[in-house]
């Protein structure tokens, strides 16, 4: 279909975080289409009736959530169950609810802008958070002041879209899970949204129901209108709006080569990542929340080779007890399709356990108290974690990973809580195995450098490539001035992945890659020719990755890796592997007109 020709044609980079293409009509949708409303309550007996009118709200908003709740249930739509789990606690969290009626109370204001109060308050705070995932986590409370104030204003406001039988890009500001709960999701062909990053629910909800998505737009909210014509590209971050003819044929030719691509790759999921010389990789999925399970067997993963548990403490008033952990790791390591799954130690900063436990403010949270540093200081938090895990592993395989080992003496450490946890748990009567798999992420240049030290200490090793290519080139990975120089084909990066694999191999351990590079086709006959045991990625590159994998010989990946370190230049490993990659598997990877 052709465009008028006097609309304007947009074309907005974002971030891409749900591949394929999307091509469809828009759905502008505002979440919160009312403006708060100001108004003071000049007589002191208004103050009980707006603070009742506000916990009325209150239990409107549970109720809502509670029925969305019931119906996802009996669907196969579960992943936005645990996110509307988390909105139900904030709304039934007492600081929250108590600053909000202080607000009424002292200052005489309706439960409207006292609310803007509050969700200004919770703003401050979490721009004080340099961690992107949890600085991220500020939209749960836009979501949970959005639905209290359409209760306040008393809108049936309804996210259910009659859309015809052609399907819409849905383009927002920010979309909850409770909106995409009510959706038609089967109208639904992609989404776009200002905000948002790779861990944003948007980006976890479109990659569970494997529907294109590019976040972090900034503004396409200002350009696009209901019904304009959209195309959402979600490998490459690109959104047009209002496409000329010839683009438009375009992408509908490269949807049709991604959809045919995709379904072929699949077909690849369910088999062994063997070559044609008979090396074979374990190929493992990354995961942070149990709902994610079912889409990364059906993607082909063998293991869970990273399960993230920092999400078990985050939006808490009080810390995860041994049993909410237990009841997470049990259904994690008892599915009969996972060969192992590999539980992390949580790798949170001291900063993020404001709610219940002071911390120091640092100037550098990345490189301050967290991860096994926190972990080591706070025993009683971290024994909680060890007990819990102890008690899953006698459930089915399980291994446990110790996050930003830095030291030989951090891993003793923490082994000696393990076994402390252990023998604790056998006094208690509690049947657990006799021994645990221990592993040491690799993900900081002094555990490169002393490798060969710590594959005496752990029986496997996973190496985090996100955090190692930041601290080894000195880069902060979220800041956009400088993307650039994150290369995880640097000859620095290279030489220390394969220090580290050769370390593990000479010591005979298992050594596996948990980092975004594991995932990344370019990279791929480079880690094989390394010889790493095991690659844990994202669910949605699993399939593609086992087909590059056997339609290689480890000879061959040999010779492309000792190529790549000979050279003295990032961009000259780039361009050589650009170039071998791209006329070694011409289907693979599609050049951008």
């Amino acid at each position: 279909m052709s465009t008028d020709q006097t609309t304007k044609t947009f074309v907005l980079k974002g971030i891409g975080v749900s591949p394929g293409i999307a091509i469809g009509r828009c759905y502008r949708f505002d979440p919160l289409d009312s403006q708060i409303s100001f108004y003071k309550l000049k007589d002191e007996a208004l103050i009980p009736k707006e603070v009742q009118r506000f916990k009325n709200a209150l239990k409107d908003s549970e109720k809502q959530l509670l029925e969305i709740q019931n119906k996802l249930k009996k669907t196969k739509i579960t992943e936005p169950v645990y996110i509307i789990d988390v909105h139900i606690l904030l709304l039934k969290d007492k600081i929250f609810t108590n600053r909000t009626v202080k607000y009424i109370r002292e200052q005489s204001v309706n439960a409207e802008w006292a609310l803007r109060m509050t969700l200004d308050h919770y703003k401050q705070i979490f721009e004080g958070v340099e961690d992107d995932y949890i600085s991220s986590r500020v939209s749960d409370v836009q979501y949970v002041v959005q639905r209290i104030l359409r209760n306040l204003s008393g809108e049936k406001h309804e996210t259910i879209w009659e859309t015809g039988n052609n399907g819409v890009i849905v383009v927002s500001r920010d979309i909850s899970p409770a909106d995409t709960a009510q959706m038609k999701l089967d109208k639904v062909l992609g989404f776009a949204t200002d905000s948002g990053g790779r861990t944003s629910h948007t980006a976890i909800v479109a990659r569970s129901l494997e529907l294109p998505a590019v976040v972090g737009l900034d503004d396409i909210t200002r350009f696009v209108h209901t019904d304009d014509q959209v195309i959402v590209d979600g490998t490459a971050g690109m959104v047009v709006i209002n496409p000329y003819p010839d683009m438009l044929k375009r992408y509908e030719e490269k949807k049709r080569h991604h959809d045919a691509a995709n379904d072929e790759y699949l077909k690849f999921g369910k088999l062994p990542a063997r070559t044609l010389d008979h090396y074979q990789v374990q190929v493992g999925c990354n995961i942070e929340f149990i709902e994610e399970i079912p889409s990364a067997i059906a993607h082909g993963a063998e293991n869970i080779g990273l399960y993230r548990t920092e999400f078990l403490y985050i939006y808490r008033e009080d810390l995860p007890t041994e049993d909410d952990h237990f009841n997470n790791y049990r259904q994690v390591v008892t599915d009969k399709n996972l060969a192992w799954s590999t539980i992390r130690t949580f790798d949170l900063g001291g900063d993020k356990f404001a709610n219940y436990q002071k911390q120091t403010k640092e100037m550098n949270p990345q490189m301050g108290m967290r991860a096994i540093r926190f972990c080591l200081k706070e025993v009683d938090i971290f024994k909680t974690q060890l007990r819990a895990i102890w008690r899953a592993s006698a459930l089915g395989r399980t291994k446990i990973l110790f996050p930003m080992i830095s030291s030989v003496e951090e891993i003793r450490e923490a082994k000696i809580l393990l076994e402390e946890a252990r023998l604790e748990l056998v006094e208690e009567g509690i049947k657990i195995p006799a021994k645990i798999e221990i592993g040491a992420m690799i993900e900081v240049p002094s555990a490169v450098v002393i490798a060969d030290k710590l594959a005496r200490e752990v029986d496997f090793f996973s190496i985090g490539t996100n955090d190692l290519i930041q601290y080894s080139l000195a880069i902060d990975r979220s800041n956009e001035r400088l993307s650039y120089m994150y290369e995880p084909l640097h000859p620095a990066v290279l030489r220390m992945i394969k220090n580290v694999v050769d370390a593990a191999h000479q010591a005979k351990i298992h050594v596996a890659m948990c980092g975004e590079m594991a995932g990344d086709p370019l990279c791929m006959l480079i880690l094989l020719g390394m010889e790493l045991d095991e690659l844990s990625m994202n669910h949605l590159a699993i399939p593609r990755i086992k087909k590059i994998i056997r339609e290689s010989t480890l000879e061959e990946s040999k010779t492309v890796l000792k190529k790549a370190l000979s050279f003295n230049t990032a961009s000259e490993v780039r361009s050589y592997v650009n170039d071998y990659m791209l006329k070694r598997f011409q289907d693979e990877f599609i050049v951008e007109e």
